[in-house]
């Protein structure tokens, strides 16, 4: 297999690179970089996945930095990120270090698997990306590569060139005439990234993980203390695991995650202040929005107590860690990531039925909970005395006698009893010497 990062030695190989391009500062530089020091034609790809304006706004920035107009790919992604991505994502369950719900990380196989067709609908010779040699993002991006097309060169500037920091970036845009977000500091702005299941921020003051979080910062999710003062239930109707209806009305997926985020975002849901450790191996402070994904991970809990085997839900929780871990680290494209999948997937066939979700200044509970697949059988665990009809219409399938639980705790109980007898053995045997 070709060495992947190649760089100096081969620059006069490189005729076409797809970059992944959002139109910031970072990838901006990076575009004319590469024209610069390869002297080759850039061909920019940019994902619309629900983060708004800055789209066309990236389409402007690469023709005013000389890509030609057949060499600018924006497509409209939001369908498939989350139908494909962030709903099977969602079976899971996935939190990685039990509070990040991966709004940026799963949005990068996406990202990769669409370049990597580009690239080759253009024969292109290399493929780019933005990511600093610090973070996850660069894992992310190559990872995927090399399971989708590990023939293609991979170009990382931020490893390479001489440019060692945003200064160093702000400096070489400005000899280069290409304009960037600022603060009206004239300092750079916080590094944000948005899509339909997330926006986060870091960089800037948020470095300092002693800097609270100011309420400015936040752009998706009302401060819970100006909430409404009222709650408001929500009705949430899934089907094999995903959600498809908000009180009653159906909603494509991207829809549904976008309506999800406004009524979650009204009442303060969704909110994360976290440092986390990076693949890298460092630790990183960022702050996270994830109104809708919060909502959906509450209200998919509500109906599995109904709906999943105690088992297969202990079995499903204990592999969700490792789901996690392979979302965050890059592993999207991996055998283990499918296989977990696979397991996923069959653990959320029952989980249909409807969960009333309350909302109320940034908390999310569930009030209520039905499913035609349910495992909850009011006759079976009712406090009350119920007898079976003697038809056989209202009979339990199984039937709980109260009489059963004595020989059940006493099998239970068998290893205590024993391990007890061998402590006070080994207390006498300790007592005679």
């Amino acid at each position: 297999m070709p060495d992947r990062n190649q760089k100096d030695n081969h620059k006069d190989k490189i005729r076409l690179v797809v970059l992944a391009f959002s139109g910031g500062l970072d990838t901006s530089v990076i575009l004319r970089w590469l024209q610069e020091t390869y002297d080759c034609q850039v061909a920019t790809f940019t994902a619309d996945l629900g983060q708004g304006e800055e789209v066309e706004e990236a389409r402007e920035k690469a023709r005013a930095l000389g890509v030609k107009s057949e060499h600018i790919f924006i497509e409209d992604l939001r369908t498939p990120f989350v139908a494909d991505f962030v709903f099977p994502m969602l079976r899971a369950g996935a939190r990685y270090e039990d509070l990040y719900l991966l709004g940026t990380a799963i949005a990068r196989p996406l990202i990769a698997q669409r370049m990597v067709e580009v690239a080759r609908r253009l024969s292109a010779d290399a493929l780019s990306h933005g990511c600093t040699g610090k973070g996850n993002d660069q894992v992310r991006f190559e990872l995927a590569f090399a399971a989708l097309a590990p023939d293609l060169r991979v170009l990382a500037p931020w490893r390479s060139w001489d440019l060692g920091g945003r200064q160093a970036l702000l400096a070489y845009a400005k000899r280069h005439g290409i304009p960037v977000a600022t603060k009206p500091s004239g300092a750079p702005a916080y590094s944000i990234d948005a899509n339909l299941l997330h926006v986060s921020y870091e960089g800037g003051e948020l470095e300092d993980p002693w800097h609270k979080v100011e309420d400015s910062v936040w752009t998706r999710t009302q401060n819970p203390q100006a909430a409404p003062d009222e709650p408001q239930d929500l009705c949430i109707s899934f089907v094999a695991g995903d959600a498809v209806a908000l009180d009653g009305k159906a909603f494509s997926p991207p829809d549904l995650l976008a309506e999800i985020n406004r009524l979650a975002g009204h009442h303060g849901i969704g909110r994360l202040d976290m440092v986390e450790s990076r693949t890298t191996g460092m630790k990183s402070r960022g702050a996270y929005e994830t109104p809708g994904g919060t909502a959906l991970l509450i209200a998919r809990r509500g109906l599995e107590q109904i709906t999943l085997d105690r088992e297969v839900m202990r079995l499903r929780d204990d592999l969700m860690p490792r789901y996690a871990s392979c979302v965050y680290s890059g592993f999207w494209f991996s055998p283990e990531r499918l296989a977990l999948q696979g397991l996923v997937d069959e653990t959320a066939c029952p989980v249909s039925g409807e969960v009333v979700l309350r909302l109320f200044k940034g908390s999310a509970s569930v009030v209520a909970r039905r499913s035609p697949h349910s495992l909850y059988s009011e006759q079976v665990s009712s406090f009350e005395e119920t007898s079976p009809d003697p038809a056989g219409g209202n009979a339990p399938v199984a039937e709980y006698r109260q009489s059963d639980a004595e020989g059940f705790i006493r099998l239970q109980g068998l290893r205590l009893q024993l391990w007890a007898e061998q402590k006070r053995s080994l207390a006498e045997d300790k007592g005679k010497k």
